[in-house]
């Protein structure tokens, strides 16, 4: 999936994420959501791979698991840069959003984009 499909897949999961579990999860507008969306695609371009590399172990003895706390690790960071606007209640809510995003992302790229 491309680059822009991916901001505008997540920009939609982080508004209906805001919208059902607003004690959560808080985003500003649907525009704050698109630039939290590219935000996120960015780090992940750039900033997770090295993270990655560096939680090599402990990704492999938790069997891959780790890599979902990596994921909430970048929507935290994302949280961070752009506060107040998008933001976290918690990391577990911040845990529980970055396995929304990847199921959503594995069924919609799956089945619906090529």
């Amino acid at each position: 999936m491309g680059f822009w499909k991916k901001a505008i897949l997540d920009t939609l999961i982080f508004i209906a994420i805001a919208g059902f579990f607003p004690s959560m999860f808080h985003v500003s507008s649907l525009w704050m959501a698109f630039v939290a969306a590219v935000v996120v695609g960015l780090l992940n371009r750039f900033v997770k791979p090295i993270i990655v590399l560096l939680s090599l172990p402990i990704t492999a003895l938790t069997f891959g698991l780790f890599y979902v706390v990596i994921n909430a690790f970048m929507l935290e960071l994302a949280s961070w840069a752009l506060k107040p606007n998008f933001a976290f209640s918690s990391f577990g809510a911040t845990l529980v959003t970055a396995i929304i995003i990847s199921v959503v992302n594995m069924i919609v790229s799956d089945h619906f984009i090529e």
